[in-house]
């Protein structure tokens, strides 16, 4: 198949299939003319090139995994296990330096809004019940008398 049916059934735009080609993440092979042509098989590599970025996997990483799929499915080898352990304590150390992060803008926004200047200001905000990103003044409930 060419590019663009490729990108057609997989909802992937044409400059990410050159991308991930480019990537060495997936094959096609020439026409005479030059044009791009792709093996069946395409579809689901795409897929898998799609699972595992939104895994927050780099492609460098995919490049080292897609030969270790099982069939057609997203299942990888046991040889790859520690390889994927290692990724997801990245993104353990990752999600603890954020949460950090996001403490410590917490506890200066506290500081701040207790600050004789930050109240009654226009671009005030406070936290929402949840902990969560602290809302616009214009998203909150308005006060009660």
């Amino acid at each position: 198949m060419r590019i663009g049916e490729l990108s057609r059934t997989t909802n992937v735009p044409v400059r990410l299939l050159r991308y991930y080609e480019d990537q060495g993440l997936l094959t096609s092979h020439r026409s005479e003319g030059g044009h791009r042509h792709y093996d069946p098989e395409a579809r689901a590599t795409v897929a898998r090139i799609r699972t595992l970025l939104a895994a927050g996997l780099p492609t460098r990483v995919i490049r080292e995994l897609m030969p270790c799929f099982v069939g057609d499915s997203t299942e990888l080898q046991p040889c790859v296990f520690d390889h994927l352990r290692d990724q997801m304590a990245e993104l353990d150390s990752r999600i603890a330096d954020l949460t950090r992060a996001r403490t410590t803008l917490g506890e200066i926004f506290e500081a701040s809004t207790r600050s004789p200047g930050a109240t009654g200001s226009p671009g005030a905000r406070e936290p929402d019940a949840h902990g969560g990103a602290p809302l616009p003044a214009r998203d909150r409930a308005p006060a009660r008398s």
